[in-house]
């Protein structure tokens, strides 16, 4: 067994094990952080399998953004566990079924891919290939995505926009504290709106003060 091997071997149960402590951690940022680190150990096995751009973009997209907004929304937010387990008990028989099944079918499909009764060949790399120093796994993936699947790649950016757009008008809710303007209002103002004259009978003179007690009398 090589080093590399070794490694797969290393990351790969680090990997399966923050797995599992995903779904069986009580605290839900320690499950957010396993899977965080589950994706590090992810990345770590693409690395070895020499695709440098999936394990960067893993580490910057998911780990970098989506899990660090998650693991702030989950401590920000005042979490019941209590309630949410309330139910794991009542549901555990249905979910350990299709647990189970899924683990056979993932057993069947990768016994299948390894022959039974001969010992696995390693196939040496060679030493040096022709033009290795000049190719680019990111250049070629772009050229394919940018080529072959524009369209797809388009289809799903127009998903994603519009997933954003409707979390966006799901979420937002009119405060009645926050004191704001609307601009289509301040642009069809006018200037009676703004400004407004009212008449006003003219102000009498004030009488003196001798007189006016004599007029009282």
């Amino acid at each position: 067994m090589d080093i590399r091997t070794g490694f797969f071997y290393l990351f790969s149960a680090i990997l399966l094990f923050a797995s599992f402590r995903v779904i069986t951690a009580r605290n839900p940022v320690y499950a957010a952080l396993f899977l965080v680190l589950a994706f590090f150990q992810a990345a770590a096995v693409w690395l070895l399998l020499r695709a440098e751009f999936l394990a960067i973009t893993l580490v910057l997209v998911y780990v970098g953004a989506v899990m660090v907004l998650f693991l702030f929304v989950v401590m920000m937010l005042d979490i019941n566990v209590d309630a949410l387990r309330a139910g794991f008990w009542k549901h555990f028989p249905l979910a350990g079924t299709i647990g189970v099944a899924i683990a056979l079918e993932m057993a069947a499909v990768l016994m299948g891919g390894f022959r039974m009764g001969e010992e696995p060949r390693s196939v040496p790399l060679p030493a040096a290939v022709p033009g290795a120093a000049q190719f680019s796994n990111t250049r070629e993936l772009g050229k394919l995505l940018y080529s072959q699947y524009l369209y797809p790649l388009e289809i799903a950016a127009v998903i994603l926009l519009v997933a954003i757009v409707t979390a966006i008008a799901l979420t937002l809710r009119k405060r009645k504290d926050s004191k704001h303007t609307n601009p289509s209002e301040q642009v069809r103002v006018r200037a009676s709106d703004r400004l407004q004259i009212i008449k006003l009978p003219p102000t009498l003179a004030a009488q003196p003060q001798g007189a006016a007690t004599e007029k009282q009398a």
